[in-house]
């Protein structure tokens, strides 16, 4: 007979999926607490879904086997959204578009946009210095205002300032929606199916709307050649590049397929960022000792200028706030991937078929790698406690060939961000509000972040 993982018997499923539809978190906590690091959960005949949680098993499923394993029929709903885009594709299609994005998000490329996001954060920063001192703000909807600034200015060249509400709350409706169709059973057969027989589905359309909408006029204006703000030499940014990629027959990308790349990136690469930036102020708000050292590191490093490309290795304490932001609450909260063979992870049989998840929100809280794990503490980030750890122990992007593309980008904007704000302004948590995790798409607060803004005098 052959080994199997511990985890919950038949009878005790309907129970464990009911709270994982509820409460996932909750739900993968109890599992684990229960039955250990690896965990099997049948769900048909000759199929399970395997949780895994240490990091050696992040590194085999992500980096040592990642040929063996492929999208998880979780992103089905996904792909309802965004389309056949980087994130969501496979096998011949996800190698194609892997070669022609990568060299546009190396680090040197990168760093060619940094004015363009310091620029952005300028522009938000004014904003504020317009208002009366202890103006309260939604961080969540503030951040996300900022990056899809930075995004589309950077990578687009163009200026959606404007867009700013409508594309908060259509991506806020999305996820939720997705969220929805994915606890649907009828995902496993049919998502379009999962879709039309899930709440809500008229206003997932109206969001998916609005976002094409915002996607077009982005192509029009590059057609007539129109800019955004600072907006890049043509052929330098990310648009360019989609509309002169060519096939190995010469053809161009079709209208479809230019307009998924589009919204994969237009939402990937502010999202995530935004969801990091607003964990980040509020962790900050409840621990004055490590802001206090993040505004003296930022004053005096930078001494009231912006960060520029020498000052990254500088900033030693405003990058561990990030990364431990990121560890507490990654914006990408699990990984999930369908086995195409057999295997077997950290001694467990995984078969062809099932599915295997391995959830960065567990993997940065396991007990034996982290300390206190569920404590705001910055410094284990610093040199010197962070030797020996494993790499993926910490995996807020993923791991292997399909890491996240855009993980420079990411950093290079979320620490000019949060130098750039902590330069000038304090945020502060209004009292009796403690935000909760939302589990979706991304690990978004549940409730809009209410902060105070205080202007600082360095």
């Amino acid at each position: 007979m052959m080994r199997r993982a511990p985890g919950p018997r038949p009878h005790q499923i309907p129970g464990l999926l009911r709270l994982a539809v509820s409460d996932p978190l909750r739900s993968m906590y109890q599992t684990v607490s229960r039955y250990g690091d690896v965990v099997r959960v049948p769900l048909a005949p000759g199929r399970g879904i395997h949780l895994f949680c240490r990091p050696e098993h992040a590194e085999h499923i992500l980096v040592d086997r990642e040929q063996r394993y492929g999208k998880a029929f979780t992103y089905r709903p996904l792909r309802e959204w965004i389309g056949l885009g980087l994130i969501t594709s496979d096998g011949e299609l996800w190698e194609r578009q892997r070669r022609l994005i990568q060299p546009l998000f190396s680090h040197r490329r990168v760093e060619t946009l940094r004015p363009l996001m310091v620029a952005s954060v300028e522009r938000m920063l004014d904003e504020w210095d317009r208002r009366p001192d202890g103006t309260v703000v939604d961080a969540t909807g503030a951040m996300s205002g900022l990056t899809l600034d930075i995004v589309g200015a950077s990578l687009f060249g163009a200026d959606l300032t404007g867009d700013r509400d409508s594309v908060y709350h259509a991506v806020e409706t999305l996820q939720d929606a997705v969220t929805k169709v994915i606890k649907n059973p009828l995902t496993w057969i049919s998502p379009r199916a999962a879709r039309r027989t899930s709440p809500g589905f008229r206003q997932w359309d109206k969001a998916k709307d609005t976002i094409d909408q915002v996607v077009a006029r982005v192509i029009a204006d590059r057609a007539e050649g129109s800019a955004g703000p600072g907006r890049q030499p043509a052929g330098r940014d990310l648009l360019d590049a989609l509309l002169a990629a060519r096939h190995e027959d010469g053809s161009a990308l079709d209208p479809r397929q230019l307009r998924d790349e589009i919204v994969t990136f237009f939402m990937a690469g502010h999202e995530t960022s935004a969801t990091c930036l607003a964990w980040t102020f509020y962790l900050l708000s409840t621990a004055p000792e490590a802001r206090a050292r993040l505004e003296e590191e930022v004053d005096k490093v930078l001494a009231g200028r912006p960060p520029g490309p020498e000052d990254t290795e500088q900033l030693v304490w405003t990058r561990a706030v990030l990364n431990e932001s990121l560890r507490l609450f990654p914006p990408v909260w699990t990984v999930e991937r369908d086995a195409a063979a057999d295997d077997e992870v950290g001694g467990w049989p995984v078969r062809a078929g099932d599915t295997v998840i391995t959830p960065p929100y567990l993997v940065h809280r396991h007990p034996g790698v982290w300390e206190s794990p569920e404590a705001f503490d910055p410094a284990r980030f610093l040199p010197e406690r962070s030797a020996g750890r494993s790499r993926h122990a910490f995996i807020p992007f993923g791991g292997g060939k399909r890491g996240c593309i855009g993980n420079a980008f990411a950093l290079i904007e979320v620490v000019v961000a949060l130098a750039m704000i902590t330069q000038r302004y304090r945020l502060d948590l209004l009292p009796g509000f403690e935000p909760v995790p939302k589990v979706t798409v991304t690990l978004r607060p549940l409730h809009e972040m209410a902060m105070t803004l205080r202007r600082r005098v360095p």
